[in-house]
């Protein structure tokens, strides 16, 4: 039997980078600080919270896809694992903050 590669996992959380309290997206599942961009290294496949890693996910970089709009380029703080998700600036519940994702994009690959 074949396993989902997807599970939508919105939940609220608190930054374990900044501090924030984060409210869950609502359309799709939020895995990422809006406000500081950073996530935790906890998913193998999106939304099953079952890696053990438990780094912090910190923005490198941001790409412009044509198909899913900007996507944030990430490095575990903890294993150095590379990581990538879309970015949710659009989201109508604390939007990610655009102006730093644009600033990412002109990080170097």
């Amino acid at each position: 039997m074949e396993s989902k590669r997807f599970v939508k996992n919105d939940s609220g959380f608190v930054c374990q980078n900044c501090g924030a309290t984060v409210e869950p997206l609502g359309s799709s599942s939020r895995d990422h600080c809006p406000f500081c961009l950073c996530s935790l290294h906890v998913d193998n496949m999106p939304g099953d919270r079952q890696n053990p890693c438990r780094g912090i996910l910190r923005p490198i970089r941001a790409e412009v896809n044509p198909k899913k709009g900007y996507v944030i380029v990430y490095k575990c703080s903890k294993c150095g694992e590379i990581k990538r998700n879309r970015a949710a600036c659009d989201a109508r519940v604390q939007p990610d903050d655009l102006d730093f994702v644009i600033r990412l994009t002109a990080a170097e690959p």
